[in-house]
């Protein structure tokens, strides 16, 4: 693992060549310095061609349905929490590695069951109940 890459997990980096910055103004509150300094941070990721990334956490990222993701594939974080360019840069990084270290873990195929035959039954008597209920309702009866 390159020493300058952003560390995932103890067997994943993502190196920093395959992360685009761009520094921009923010919006917002922040005074005269909003509008000199571009303190804001957006964070581009090209999930879909990245290397670095094994082919099924790849597969998980990009089934995932998340605003950030492009069509292309490339995931955009904007980071404009803080009022330094430092921090804001920091806290796109942590955004990244924790979206990548969300689809790490598997999650569990589900294991299709049948209802017992007591539950069935309870449903049941409990729709004959309430069906018995309503019946007594009606205006029959009544002079």
């Amino acid at each position: 693992m390159p020493a300058d890459a952003l560390i995932i997990s103890p067997g994943l980096a993502i190196p920093e060549a395959e992360i685009v910055e761009r520094f921009v103004r923010a919006s917002g509150a922040g005074g005269q310095n909003v509008n000199k300094v571009s303190s804001a941070v957006e964070l581009r990721f090209d999930v879909a061609g990245s290397p670095s990334l094994p082919e099924a956490l790849r597969a998980r990222l990009l089934a995932r349905r998340d605003r950030r993701l492009t069509d292309e594939g490339v995931l955009v974080i904007d980071a404009q929490r803080f009022r330094t360019q430092d921090r804001n840069r920091q806290d796109a990084r942590e955004r990244l590695a924790a979206f990548v270290a969300a689809g790490l873990s598997v999650p569990k195929p589900r294991i299709q069951t049948k209802p017992t035959r007591g539950s069935q039954q309870r449903r049941l008597q409990g729709k004959r109940e309430r069906s018995q209920i309503k019946r007594g309702r009606s205006t029959r009866g009544w002079d």
